[in-house]
């Protein structure tokens, strides 16, 4: 067996009815529908590598060591594949609709991880691949280089032979080399840092963006029931605001977000100075660790100025703290205190970690990842994938998330909602158009274009 990294474990233990912990997207594919058959044929084949969509969870009483990964000698890969039809017409709000029911239901823990929808009956001669795989067994880019084994070129896929079965003497001795290992690991990591004042300093810098008043209205205990939405925009185009405005496309990004929450929020609560605070997933994989079936995480916190109106000056406040993040290394604090977690004793770790994550929280209001996905275009039996929308889970008094997933020039927005929450997911992917075209417009991008009426749908 294979035991659970701190990180991986702690997404696991965190999972619960009303906060299932999965990771999604739904891809539209050109083209008639497969057989459910044909597409369960896909999978198979590549399941030599992907060893979690064919790995169970198990656990010891009290939780006494970590979760570990182990060969499941009952799988069939049809209690993983289904198909469903979407209501009539197809269309993509009736697509949308069927979706956050089918995310919002969390996997079967008793069994390997992951789903996979085959959605038909969409309009215009489309079917889907809606995609769900525990966060404890992949993270963003994890789950896009899955997807790009699933839907990606023909390759060789020779499955791995298994590993011989532990002795006694292993088993005993594992533990022990485990926590020296975690012990030595924690105390390498601070010289790793490559400035280690400027990581002090960001440290105070970061206790400093806590400081600051959030708007908390869009915090709140999640329910079992969501909503997701969905828009898109062109990469070039970002790239342009980049080149003229200033920043990075992240930055970019992240204005837009900032200026689509400000519209849902403006006139419910807003005081001076207040901001969103959101949490952003920060990648540390090296270039040899791509296609790890793990989580390889950090996370840094930027502080939303939606209290500014110039959409401007707005890029500029976002663009001064994540270049300060980067500068004093602030992702690193994370790693260290992940690193510290795995020298607790795994009850203690279990036990602390679920009453975080529910207890109520006033410090951040959403989260905020975006994900690089694959250049080339992919497919499926020869129908081209002609768009990705990425699904990221909510919880920990977080009633939003907006994901982000870029393919083939085109970037797509996933946005999460509970059905209680404050802002809707409707609401937030037409401030999304409407930011992103002020922002192409003050560019220099399409002037002759009427901009997006926002939308007045509540959440």
């Amino acid at each position: 067996m294979e035991r659970m990294t701190t990180l991986d474990a702690g997404f696991y233990l965190v999972d619960h009815r009303n906060v299932p912990m999965h990771l999604g997207s739904v891809a539209i594919f050109e083209g008639p529908a497969p057989r459910l058959a044909e597409l369960a044929g896909v999978y198979a084949a590549r399941l030599g590598r992907m060893p979690r969509y064919r790995q169970v969870v198990r656990t010891v009483p009290l939780q006494l060591r970590r979760p570990a990964w182990a060969d499941d000698p009952d799988f069939d890969i049809y209690d993983h594949i289904r198909r469903v039809r979407v209501p009539r017409p197809g269309g993509d709000a009736q697509l949308r609709d069927l979706a956050g029911r089918v995310f919002a239901e969390p996997l079967d823990m008793h069994k390997p991880l992951w789903e996979a929808w085959m959605l038909d009956g969409l309009a215009d001669g489309r079917w889907a691949v809606l995609s769900k795989v525990h966060h404890c067994a992949v993270d963003g880019i994890g789950g896009s280089d899955l997807m790009t084994l699933v839907f990606g070129p023909e390759a060789n896929h020779a499955g791995q032979p298994a590993p011989p079965a532990d002795g006694v003497a292993e088993v005993i001795a594992r533990p022990v080399r485990e926590l020296a290992a975690v012990a030595g690991g924690v105390l390498t990591q601070l010289p790793g840092v490559p400035d280690l004042a400027a990581y002090s300093q960001g440290l105070a810098r970061g206790a400093q963006r806590l400081a600051a008043a959030s708007v908390s209205s869009l915090n709140g205990p999640a329910g079992r029931s969501r909503r997701w939405a969905w828009t898109s925009t062109s990469l070039d185009d970002l790239r342009q605001i980049r080149s003229v405005l200033g920043g990075t496309v992240n930055d970019v990004l992240l204005t837009a977000v900032t200026g689509s929450l400000r519209g849902v929020i403006l006139d419910r609560e807003l005081a001076d100075d207040q901001v969103v605070r959101t949490l952003v997933p920060v990648s540390i994989r090296t270039a040899t660790e791509s296609g790890a079936v793990t989580n390889r995480l950090s996370a840094v916190l930027v502080n939303l100025p939606v209290c500014e109106p110039d959409p401007l000056r707005r890029l500029e406040l976002i663009r001064a703290q994540t270049e300060d993040l980067k500068r004093t290394h602030q992702a690193a604090g994370p790693q260290l205190i992940s690193g510290m977690l795995s020298a607790m004793a795994p009850p203690l770790l279990a036990l602390g970690l679920r009453a975080a994550f529910r207890l109520p929280q006033p410090l951040v209001q959403t989260v905020t990842t975006n994900v690089p996905g694959p250049a080339a275009a992919l497919s499926a039996l020869g129908r081209p994938l002609a768009a990705i929308y990425p699904y990221a889970p909510i919880g920990g008094n977080l009633r939003i998330s907006i994901a982000m997933y870029s393919y083939v020039g085109t970037v797509y927005f996933g946005i999460t909602a509970d059905c209680d929450a404050s802002a809707g997911p409707e609401e937030l992917t037409s401030g999304l158009d409407h930011e992103l075209a002020i922002l192409k417009r003050l560019a220099g991008l399409h002037r002759d274009a009427v901009l997006p009426t926002v939308a007045s749908a509540a959440g």
